[in-house]
């Protein structure tokens, strides 16, 4: 009399191959080719598929900053806005056309000469277009040149939007734009332009080196990036108006140690009042220009 085999040491889903190895979660027998390695032995290919759909969906940690709960809305919508600037430039004339002129010569509000006409109330721009202090920081030279600012802008953005919260955020990159644009009228030639988010991103990276050296972090790699970027703007070949850069790094740097300072909630009124005074000073600064 011939013993028939016993069918539970055969693979469940392939019934001709014999098998001795068990799925870990469902007890079944599954022959080499429906064995896929689990954390503690192997498993079936439906225990599998089922713990892959119940199992917590995890990403690297930048891309959880980026598209999770929270996510920084403003970083995206500063960089949609400039990307739009661009993409308008470029149809109008490029950097030499019609929006880019209208847009830059940051604290220079009359284009292209600059040049006063006197009135009763006192000495008066013969165009006043105090706008360009900020729209000067949403245009671009060139494709490097946005692609470059907007992935920067993009690294350091994730960082920050998050950690001090959207208002304080924006407000951090205009203020700080508005700073850069300061520089550019205060220190550069007369009627030199200046077109790029650079001031507002640097204002950024000095924020958070004051925030990161407060809270005890590392700072090291900031600080040599920093200062490749400054040597950089200085060399004259390249372009770049570092004076709207050394603006940009003051005016976030006091920005910064504003947040730091009144981080306490029962300090947040005090933080109004100093980002308002600050905001004073600049305005001030920038109606220098009207009346000198």
């Amino acid at each position: 009399m011939t013993q028939s085999p016993d069918r539970t040491d055969y693979c469940y889903r392939h019934p001709k191959r014999q098998s001795y190895v068990l799925c870990q979660r469902c007890g079944r027998t599954i022959c080499p080719e429906c064995q896929t390695q689990g954390a503690v032995g192997v498993v079936c290919p439906e225990c599998m598929r089922e713990q892959r759909a119940t199992a917590p969906r995890t990403k690297p940690e930048i891309l959880r900053r980026a598209t999770g709960r929270g996510a920084p809305v403003v970083t995206y919508a500063i960089i949609a806005v400039c990307v739009l600037v661009y993409i308008v430039q470029f149809v109008t004339g490029g950097s030499n056309g019609v929006v880019s002129d209208a847009l830059q010569y940051a604290g220079i509000y009359s284009y292209p000469t600059g040049s006063i006409v006197r009135v009763d109330q006192g000495a008066m721009l013969a165009s006043f277009e105090p706008w360009r202090m900020f729209t000067s920081i949403f245009g671009h030279l060139s494709i490097l040149h946005i692609a470059l600012n907007m992935y920067t802008l993009w690294i350091f953005g994730i960082l920050l939007e998050p950690l001090l919260g959207r208002v304080r955020y924006l407000l951090l990159f205009l203020l700080s734009g508005w700073a850069g644009s300061l520089g550019m009228m205060l220190i550069a030639p007369p009627n030199q332009g200046g077109l790029g988010a650079s001031g507002a991103i640097f204002g950024m990276i000095a924020a958070l080196l004051v925030i990161q050296r407060r809270l005890g972090g590392n700072i090291t790699q900031l600080l040599v990036l920093v200062g490749i970027n400054l040597v950089i703007g200085f060399i004259p070949s390249f372009g770049i108006a570092w004076q709207a850069h050394l603006g940009g790094l003051i005016g976030g740097a006091i920005i910064g140690v504003t947040f730091v300072e009144t981080r306490a909630l029962r300090r947040r009124r005090l933080q109004i009042v100093l980002l308002a005074a600050l905001a004073a000073v600049f305005l001030v600064l920038s109606c220098i220009h009207l009346f000198v």
